[in-house]
């Protein structure tokens, strides 16, 4: 057995077919999508992750612009300039680059957007939907779960009644990756650093979702070939300075039966989904 490779491009091409279309529609109405991202200081992935999200901007015919702030910059000052972005017209939708100034840390920074711009998803309004049962991927859900769930949905992986663990308990990915899951009648057990048994959990999983941010953690003896796992690899690590996931696919690659790639997988999918989460915001400013 050769694990299946589950790579993004193939979905995100489908995705972005609808977007364009979407987005020509809104233009046609006399209102071009909008996307403002805030960045604070200069750190060198926060850099790389947003050309990504201005380049995917631009293919499907949508507005990017970069707010880029001194590292310097005072709470209360991030603060005013918020409320400006907030309440500019000119923008549909906001994202604050992570990680911010030490002195930021401390804001409530998911609910410094509001929810009708929070294309991230993180804001308490959107969260909501997750905790209310809602399997609609239409909403502005956070944009890692909502890729993963896209990318299992193209190559038709079946949730429902499925054993999956999710390894990772952040805000960002775990937490409401797991909830999102559950509310597609999933069984979901969310793993974290402190789990006594993870080899055993991941080695009875119908399906395995890492995002501890650990390259290569997990190896073979993680998996039961007899159970077929399917393995979705949210790490993003440097190992010998290329990027590498979670997983040691080489090593895992023959007990396992599908598997994301990194680079390729679950990256382009949050990136797509970011702007999923664009084009559906403003339509809905648009309906008022």
């Amino acid at each position: 057995m050769t694990a299946r490779i589950l790579a993004a491009a193939p979905v995100v091409e489908q995705i972005k077919k609808d977007l364009i279309h979407r987005c020509e529609t809104l233009k046609q109405q006399g209102h071009t999508p909008s996307m403002c991202v805030v960045l604070v200081g200069s750190n060198p992935a926060s850099m790389s992750y947003i050309r990504n999200k201005k380049k995917m901007c631009e293919e499907i015919g949508a507005q990017f612009r970069l707010e880029h702030l001194d590292e310097t910059i005072s709470a209360e000052e991030f603060l005013t300039k918020m409320e400006t972005l907030n309440n500019d017209p000119s923008i549909n939708g906001i994202i604050i680059q992570l990680p911010v100034s030490d002195e930021l840390k401390s804001l409530k920074l998911p609910n410094l957007v509001k929810p009708s711009k929070d294309i991230d998803g993180f804001h308490g309004m959107n969260t909501q939907n997750l905790y209310l049962g809602s399997t609609d991927l239409s909403l502005l859900l956070p944009c890692t779960p909502k890729g993963i769930v896209n990318l299992l949905k193209f190559y038709q992986v079946e949730l429902k009644g499925k054993n999956i663990v999710v390894v990772g308990r952040s805000l960002i990915v775990g937490k409401p990756l797991s909830m999102l899951l559950s509310n597609f009648d999933a069984t979901v057990t969310m793993a974290h650093s402190q789990t006594k048994n993870l080899r055993e959990l991941t080695r009875q999983a119908d399906i395995v979702i890492s995002a501890i941010g650990k390259a290569h953690f997990f190896d073979r003896s993680y998996f039961t070939p007899e159970k077929h796992t399917i393995v979705v690899d949210v790490g993003m690590n440097s190992l010998g300075g290329k990027l590498t996931g979670d997983v040691d696919q080489h090593d895992v690659m023959d007990v396992v039966r599908a598997i994301t790639p990194v680079p390729g997988g679950v990256g382009p999918m949050t990136v797509v989904s970011l702007i999923q989460n664009l084009i559906s915001a403003t339509e809905n400013q648009l309906k008022g």
